[in-house]
């Protein structure tokens, strides 16, 4: 990933860090945004993706027998 540099930054109450947050995110252009969305989302799909490349699904249909 390109372009995340890590930020440390320490805030008083939940509420200051959300407001520095959302300001973060309204100084970017929406080019920034879209790329920090594809980051993520591949993020996302790699980490779902993991197991599913090692184990197959095996699925098993059986007749019950009615008593």
């Amino acid at each position: 990933m390109t372009g995340m540099k890590p930020v440390v930054a320490k805030f008083l109450t939940f509420e200051e860090a959300e407001a520095s947050t959302r300001e973060y995110y309204r100084s970017l252009s929406p080019q920034e945004r879209l790329e920090i969305l594809f980051q993520l989302r591949e993020m996302a799909i790699e980490e779902s993706d993991a197991a599913s490349g090692r184990l197959a699904r095996v699925y098993r249909i059986a007749q019950l027998q009615r008593g």
